[in-house]
């Protein structure tokens, strides 16, 4: 009786094809995006197979010496993002490995930025060319193109 129903019926196959498809596409825009100077982007797909063997061990013990430095002391210089749009902004900053970061309309009206790319970068704290932490908060003072 299924076979009948399906034969008689074609929607469930059209559905199921329909979400292989759809299945399809989102596989093949799969990959890394990487964003240059001038706004073109780049597409990378990768792929890897990882065969691991196992061999014996032996553990040994030896001692280490730590400098009086971390990775979370580390400093990093911001750079100057003032005059750029703000996704650019906040990408150089990321590229820069500063990831805490926030915004404000600095022309005091409070407006969202939805859509970044049309917000100029007016102001930023810290100031550029400070050495910072990594995770040391930055705000970006930014205003529409239009104002």
């Amino acid at each position: 009786m299924p076979t009948t129903f399906l034969a008689t019926n074609p929607k469930p196959v059209k559905r199921i094809v329909l979400l292989c498809g759809v299945a399809a596409l989102v596989l093949a825009g799969c990959g890394d995006e990487t964003k240059s100077q001038g706004g073109d982007v780049e597409t990378t797909t990768t792929s890897t197979a990882t065969t691991t063997t196992m061999a014996p061990t032996t553990t040994s013990t030896a001692s280490t010496a730590t400098s009086g430095t971390t990775a979370a002391a580390a400093k990093i210089t911001v750079p100057n993002v003032v005059g750029k749009d703000l996704q650019l902004a906040q990408d150089t900053m990321q590229a820069a490995g500063l990831y805490n970061l926030t915004s404000h309309d600095s022309t005091g009206q409070a407006r969202l930025q939805v859509l970044d790319r049309n917000w100029v970068v007016t102001d930023q704290t810290p100031a550029a060319g400070s050495s910072v932490a990594a995770d040391q908060q930055i705000d970006l003072g930014a205003k529409k193109f239009t104002d």
